[in-house]
């Protein structure tokens, strides 16, 4: 059987993972329309792209997949209607932006050293991502809270208000959009929340833009008294507030999630669901992209300098500021917003750092246990090697 498949410009591996039975046509997922889909069993799509009834009406897609943990974009009861098929991939960027936070917290001051020395994390939203997160800083003996008030307390590790969770050294947020009450996230952090971070504390925003009030943190820092603020996603997407992107410590153009590894994972789970939806036999393939290169560590680091070595070593949070900045800043509004889509398409291949191999003189059983924490596998050599 041989099947049509459109996908995102910005998922790989698609004709890799479903073999040669199919015909795969790249689209920019912002600009699709619904005369593109002629044709199309598959539709592979990310969160630029909304699916609903305007756009899939009186074609002839049977299955829709989307390489994200959030589905906002979708209209999924459109497509229970229409006994349309749909997987999306929760999960598989999970690591990807949880380095992301990591590289964040190592990048900007002390705030590292600050959390191994039992600072506190407080983490909104406890889904994928947001579990993945709090199991990755109870790894590395960081303590953390959380926020969720759509789950019971008792599936939650560490659960707390919003508040106690706002006033921690660090907040980051991990909850799917949504304006359904009785807690919905649009606006989540508003005027009144944003004045309850602590004014030396960090905001890492890697959920949805508008989980947080743009236009009320940009007020806030410009005052000079808010924390210090990373924003990987913005308000109004690809038209971002370029006086808020002048006041962040560090901006990124919404690719926390964007590793190789989480990407292909993505392919790879929706190929399988659509496989399974269509009645289709896919030929096992591997991962395209090998294991990651092993890493060594000098002899001279411990502590928070061998985590932020570590994190660094797969991924330069501030490489993606800088791009993003000569991206946005000085340029006009449409340009700026062609730019930042352009960031998207054009991202380079960021290999993760979980499961790596990490070589090292290691100075003590601690920092053994920080590498395992990252996710690594630590190889200890001898001084003299």
């Amino acid at each position: 059987m041989s099947i049509c498949i459109l996908a995102d410009e910005n998922i790989p591996a698609v004709a890799h993972y479903f073999g040669a039975g199919a015909t795969v046509r790249r689209v920019a997922g912002r600009r699709l329309q619904r005369s593109q889909l002629e044709g199309v069993d598959v539709l592979l799509v990310r969160s630029v792209t909304q699916v609903n009834e305007a756009l899939l009406h009186d074609t002839s897609v049977k299955f829709v997949g989307t390489a994200t943990s959030g589905v906002d974009h979708i209209d999924q009861d459109y497509l229970r209607q229409r006994g349309i098929g749909f997987a999306h991939a929760p999960g598989s960027n999970a690591n990807s932006v949880v380095e992301y936070v990591l590289a964040a917290i190592a990048e900007v001051t002390d705030k590292l050293e600050q959390l191994l020395a039992e600072g506190i994390v407080g983490i909104v939203g406890y889904g994928v991502i947001g579990s993945t997160m709090a199991a990755r800083l109870r790894a590395l003996g960081i303590q953390y809270r959380v926020y969720d008030p759509w789950l019971d307390e008792t599936a939650i590790s560490n659960p707390a208000c919003l508040a106690r969770v706002l006033a921690c050294d660090v907040v980051t947020l991990h909850c799917e959009l949504t304006s359904e009450q009785p807690w919905p996230s649009f606006h989540l952090l508003a005027d009144a929340e944003l004045a309850c971070l602590r004014p030396d504390g960090l905001l890492i925003n890697a959920s949805r833009g508008p989980v947080v009030d743009n236009l009320a943190t940009l007020a806030l820092l410009e005052t000079g008294r808010g924390p210090v603020t990373v924003l990987d996603v913005w308000e109004g997407e690809p038209l971002i507030y370029h006086a808020l992107l002048d006041q962040v410590t560090l901006g990124s153009a919404h690719i926390a999630g964007y590793s190789l590894d989480g990407k292909l994972l993505a392919t790879r789970m929706l190929c399988d669901a659509a496989a399974l939806q269509l009645g289709l036999a896919l030929p096992y393939r591997g991962s395209p992209a090998g294991e990651p290169e092993a890493l060594t560590v000098p002899d001279t680091l411990a502590g928070a300098a061998l985590v932020r070595y570590l994190l660094k070593a797969r991924y330069d949070i501030r490489r993606d500021d800088v791009l993003l900045r000569s991206a946005i800043l000085g340029r006009d509004i449409a340009q700026a917003g062609v730019n930042f889509d352009l960031l998207r398409k054009q991202y380079r291949e960021r290999r993760e750092l979980l499961g790596s191999t990490v070589y090292g003189n290691f100075q003590s059983p601690r920092d053994i246990e920080l590498v395992r924490g990252l996710g690594c596998v630590p190889v200890v050599i001898g001084s003299g090697s």
